[in-house]
């Protein structure tokens, strides 16, 4: 079974856990994309659903497939929001932001009720931080920030997307932070919270209900 093979099953069964009538968090990233097409195939098939995308890129790919869009202010709270992760560690805290949405992400997650977290096996860790935390900031702040950084013992880059500084839908830049392997995620998001221009960071702590692993064409769950 390849990666993309048990990314689908975890998909799959993440949407299964759907029912008529909820209100969504459609995720960002490539095993997201999975669930937002299987769920497009189950609206042609009748079920009504509502679904606030975390990016500009999900909102065109959930339009082309049916699914019907609502903003945040139609709709504040959602009953259950399907995303993939960059990183999850035993107590089910992740890290996001690979593709560039962890801020809306973030937003969505916290405006659900409930939270699943669809990957491959590759993306469990015993700990956080082989995978570097992305930071959304301000441009007016970056160079201070990534001073600060420095300051706290680690290293960032600017990220770039095609040889050009990547900007996130909200217009911001995104610094990949390297802390190594993080031993207390709790602490470290606390503090980068507390930056200055700081808009936003991957870390995403005590969220999720559940991780939903497909794994050498098995289908695994976390809970805590």
């Amino acid at each position: 079974m390849s990666a993309d093979d048990d990314k689908m099953l975890a998909a799959r069964a993440a949407v299964e856990l759907v029912t008529d009538g909820m209100a969504l968090g459609l995720g960002t990233g490539s095993t997201a994309v999975f669930a937002v097409q299987l769920l497009g195939e189950r609206v042609r098939d009748g079920l009504k659903i509502q679904g606030v995308p975390t990016s500009e890129s999900t909102e065109k790919l959930a339009k082309s497939v049916g699914i019907p869009i609502v903003t945040l202010a139609q709709c504040p709270r959602l009953d259950l929001d399907i995303d993939g992760a960059d990183e999850v560690d035993p107590n089910l805290c992740l890290i996001k932001g690979g593709g560039g949405a962890l801020l809306r992400e973030k937003i969505v997650a916290f405006a659900s009720r409930r939270v699943v977290i669809i990957v491959d096996e590759k993306k469990l860790v015993d700990k956080l931080g082989r995978f570097h935390v992305p930071i959304e900031v301000i441009p007016f702040a970056c160079g201070s920030i990534q001073k600060t950084i420095i300051e706290m013992g680690a290293n960032s880059t600017v990220r770039e997307r095609d040889g050009r500084v990547f900007q996130t839908d909200e217009n911001n830049l995104i610094l990949d932070c390297d802390f190594g392997l993080i031993a207390d995620p709790r602490s470290l998001a606390r503090k980068l919270s507390l930056i200055p221009g700081v808009v936003e960071h991957g870390l995403f702590i005590d969220m999720v209900e559940r991780v939903i692993i497909g794994s050498n064409g098995n289908v695994k769950t976390l809970t805590k």
